[in-house]
C-alpha cells in the first residue's frame, strides 16, 4: 500500500496551486521534516487543512514532486493512468494515422497531467522516460496502461533518476517485441535511424520537427548550411533534402560522425558530398573566421550546458557570445536559426540575447519566424516553464 502524507502549502502559493500549478518545491510548501519515501502520495492542504490537490513525492532537478489531481477522492491507480494515457493519445490520433510521420510524443509529463514521465512513440514501439524514483514507483500501473495503447509492439525505458536527471545505464528493453536496430521511423517523409537500447539518446530530438520541416521547405534551396552541435545531423539531412548546395555538420562527440553518415545514407544522400566534422564548435568558429569561410544559414542548437576541454557553455550566460560567433560567419541576408531548450529564461529574454549580440557586432537583423514546442509536446498555462523550447529564425541584414 502506498503511504500518504499531508503537506501544507505555503500561504503565498495557495492561489497558484488552486489554479493548477503542478510543481512542488521546497519554497512553495511547509513542513517536510526528514526524508519521505519516493512515491509517497501527498495530500496538499491549506492552513485549515482544506484539501487543495493530490500528488506524489519524487525528487528531480526541478523540485520535490508533482501534483496530479485536484479531486480529493481520486485514486492514483491503473484506472487513473488508463484515463490519462487514453486522453493523451486521443489528442494525437492524427499523428497515429500519418504515414509520413511515425515518431512523436504521446505523453508530455505535467502537460498531460502527470509530471515526472514522458512517453514517445516510434512506429509501434513506446519509450518511457522516468525522471524520478517517485515516478518510477508507479511503474506497474503505468506500464499496464501503456500496453493497451494503439499499435503497441513493445516498450523501452530510460531511467533518469539522479537528481541531475542523468541517465542510468542498463538494458532498456521492458516488454513486447524487440525490433532490429536501427529502427527506421519517418518524420515528414524523412527517415531517421532510431536506437532505443543504446544509451540515453535515441537519435533524434522530436521537439524540433516543425523547425526541420521549415528548414527543408523554405530556407535551404541553393544555400550553404552550417549545423553546429549537430548530434546525428538531423538538421543537415533536412537542409540537404531541401536543396542545400552543401551542409557542414560540427559536433564534438566522436559518435556524431558515424551517426550523421547513417542518417544521410538512409535518406539516399551521398554523405561524402557533405562535410561532417568532429570538433569543438567554438574552435571551429575560430577556424572559419581564419579561413574566411561564410555560410548562408547557420543553425545553433546547443545543449543548455556543455563542457569541453577548453570551454564551459551555459545557455543562460553564454548564448549571446555564441550568436556573435555565428553572426561573424553568416553572409549578409543569410539566416541564423537560434534555438535553445534552456528552461531558466523565456522567449523575451532570448530575444534580448539576439538584440545584444547584433548590437555588439554592429549589425542589424530581422526576426522571420519563431517556434516553441510542437502540439504533441503539450504544455499548460499554469506552468509556463514547461514550454522550454525557443527557436527564432533571424535574417542578418
Amino acid at each position: 500500500m502506498t503511504s500518504e502524507f499531508t503537506l501544507k502549502a505555503n500561504p503565498k502559493y495557495i492561489k497558484q496551486f488552486q489554479k493548477g500549478f503542478p510543481l512542488l518545491n521546497k519554497d512553495n510548501v511547509n513542513g517536510i521534516q526528514g526524508n519521505l519515501d519516493e512515491g509517497t502520495i501527498i495530500n496538499l492542504v491549506d492552513g485549515t487543512y482544506r484539501f487543495i490537490a493530490k500528488g506524489y513525492y519524487g525528487k528531480q532537478n526541478k523540485g520535490i514532486g508533482w501534483l496530479v489531481s485536484w479531486k480529493e477522492h481520486e485514486q492514483i491507480d491503473v484506472d487513473f493512468f488508463h484515463q490519462k494515457l487514453d486522453y493523451a493519445v486521443n489528442q494525437r490520433l492524427h499523428f497515429l494515422y500519418d504515414e509520413e510521420t511515425t515518431a512523436f510524443r504521446v505523453f508530455n509529463s505535467e502537460g498531460d497531467g502527470f509530471g515526472g514521465i514522458t512517453l514517445d512513440y516510434f512506429d509501434g514501439y513506446y519509450l518511457i522516460q522516468w525522471y524520478s524514483e517517485g515516478a518510477y514507483s508507479f511503474k506497474e500501473d503505468i506500464m499496464a496502461a501503456i500496453k493497451k495503447l494503439p499499435n503497441y509492439k513493445g516498450l523501452y525505458q530510460k531511467k533518469r533518476f539522479s537528481v541531475e536527471g542523468n541517465y542510468l545505464e542498463e538494458n532498456d528493453f521492458v516488454h513486447g517485441e524487440q525490433p532490429s536496430f536501427p529502427l527506421l521511423v519517418k518524420e515528414n517523409g524523412v527517415n531517421f535511424a532510431i536506437y532505443l537500447n543504446d544509451g540515453a539518446m535515441v537519435g533524434v530530438f522530436l521537439d524540433q520537427r516543425e523547425v526541420r520541416k521549415l528548414i527543408r521547405d523554405k530556407y535551404s534551396d541553393g544555400k550553404r548550411v552550417l549545423n553546429t552541435f549537430s548530434y546525428t545531423g538531423a538538421f543537415s539531412v533536412f537542409a540537404a533534402l531541401g536543396g542545400a548546395i552543401e551542409t557542414t555538420s560540427v559536433d564534438l562527440a566522436n559518435r556524431s560522425l558515424s551517426k550523421t553518415i547513417e542518417q544521410f545514407s538512409i535518406n539516399g544522400i551521398d554523405y561524402e558530398a557533405q562535410n561532417i566534422i568532429v570538433d569543438d564548435v567554438f574552435k571551429y568558429f575560430k577556424y572559419a573566421v581564419k579561413k574566411e569561410l561564410s555560410f548562408d544559414m547557420v543553425i545553433l542548437d546547443p545543449p543548455s550546458f556543455a563542457r569541453s576541454k577548453k570551454h564551459t557553455f551555459s545557455a543562460s550566460k553564454d548564448y549571446k557570445d555564441l550568436l556573435k560567433e555565428a553572426i561573424a560567419i553568416t553572409e549578409d541576408h543569410g539566416i541564423i536559426v537560434a534555438s535553445t531548450n534552456c528552461s531558466t529564461f523565456n522567449m523575451k529574454k532570448f530575444k534580448s540575447f539576439i538584440e545584444n549580440a547584433f548590437n555588439e557586432s554592429s549589425g542589424s537583423y530581422k526576426l522571420l519566424e519563431e517556434f516553441t514546442l510542437p502540439e504533441d509536446f503539450k504544455t499548460i498555462n499554469q506552468y509556463k516553464q514547461g514550454d522550454y523550447l525557443k527557436v527564432v529564425f533571424i535574417q542578418k541584414l
